[in-house]
């Protein structure tokens, strides 16, 4: 299946499962068991994990292709965290997938002691639904019961968006399966922030249709509020950085599958979380006040881009690592780094 075919079929899923509607319902229950029924009888979930560990094959770009789908639709279930990133952790240790709700831990903030873990998570996200967890813990890969399945226990929480962001507390629940890790927490933190990125890239996508839609319909003075200057001034802005962020992403995804990608995604998660900043403020600038009211669907996506920028690290972590890997990787190597990612700067981040 082509690019084009797999979103095709992602965009048609994503409008059956989570359509505006739905996506309220969701940030009200916290949860929309259809659309995750429906990623999982399709295999949608388990793209980019290979068929001999229980995933459904293809490539990172097929599971970021499928994740920008989602991001354009405000998918209210874990993703990114049961595929592009939790899939990744347990492929690379070479553990196979579990049946059921997964979701990934922040790394950081646990303890590993023989076979069980002890400490607290923040901003879990999907955590009081998961059976499954998913975490990185003291350079182990660790396979642990959620909330659900009589793990840790969880104290509720959302974030800007009403997306669940939860607080799981373990006391020595008891890993189901672990092994070493080939990589670091850097390496998961840089893939949780891949996701973030791809997924803004999406919601900028949808936003940009959304406002051009907007403004050739709405009209004033006898003509489309798009024909007016300073509301095509915001147009140029929403699919400007719409296209700079698309275009990142991508560069990111052929250097994750290359296999040095350090420097790509910080690049990637620097100008996501700056594109959402811009992109958002525009937009509601052109919708006026249509665009603050709850019954208008922007604002799923608007909020979502101003709560995920902050998530995968957040914007000056990314930041502060660019400017440090460029700092040390000396003068000569800033052209060649601002051309095409050298991989001298690369290694420097290494």
């Amino acid at each position: 299946m082509s690019a084009g075919e797999l979103r095709g079929a992602a965009d048609r899923l994503f409008a059956e499962h989570s359509g505006w509607q739905a996506v309220a319902d969701a940030e009200t229950t916290g949860w929309s068991a259809p659309l995750w029924e429906a990623l999982r009888q399709t295999g949608f979930l388990d793209v980019g994990v290979p068929e001999e560990l229980g995933g459904s094959g293809g490539s990172v770009a097929d599971a970021a292709e499928l994740l920008r789908a989602a991001g354009a639709h405000a998918a209210p279930v874990p993703f990114a965290e049961a595929g592009l990133v939790g899939g990744w952790l347990l492929t690379a240790a070479g553990l196979a997938l579990p049946d059921g709700v997964r979701t990934v831990l922040p790394p950081g903030s646990l303890r590993l002691d023989g076979d069980r873990l002890f400490g607290t998570v923040h901003g879990v996200p999907w955590g009081h639904r998961a059976q499954h967890l998913i975490a990185l813990v003291d350079g182990v890969v660790v396979l642990a019961p959620g909330p659900v399945a009589g793990g840790p226990t969880c104290d509720r929480a959302v974030n800007l968006a009403d997306e669940p962001r939860d607080t799981l507390r373990f006391d020595g629940v008891a890993v189901t399966a672990r092994a070493g890790a080939p990589f670091t927490e850097q390496a998961l933190s840089e893939r949780t922030a891949l996701g973030r990125a791809v997924l803004i890239g999406g919601a900028l996508s949808a936003v940009a249709a959304m406002t051009l839609r907007y403004t050739s319909e709405r009209e004033q003075f006898g003509r489309p509020i798009g024909r007016f200057q300073a509301v095509q001034a915001h147009l140029v802005t929403i699919h400007q950085q719409a296209t700079v962020v698309a275009a990142a992403v991508e560069a990111a995804v052929a250097a994750v599958e290359a296999g040095t990608a350090g420097f790509e995604i910080a690049c990637a998660k620097v100008l996501a979380d700056r594109g959402a900043q811009l992109a958002a403020r525009a937009a509601h600038q052109a919708h006026g006040a249509i665009g603050m009211t709850k019954e208008y669907p922007l604002h799923h996506l608007t909020r979502r881009l101003w709560a995920w920028r902050t998530e995968g690290g957040g914007h000056h972590r990314w930041a502060d690592l660019l400017g440090h890997t460029l700092v040390a990787a000396g003068p000569d190597a800033l052209y060649p780094a601002i051309q095409s990612g050298s991989a001298v700067v690369t290694a420097v981040s290494r």
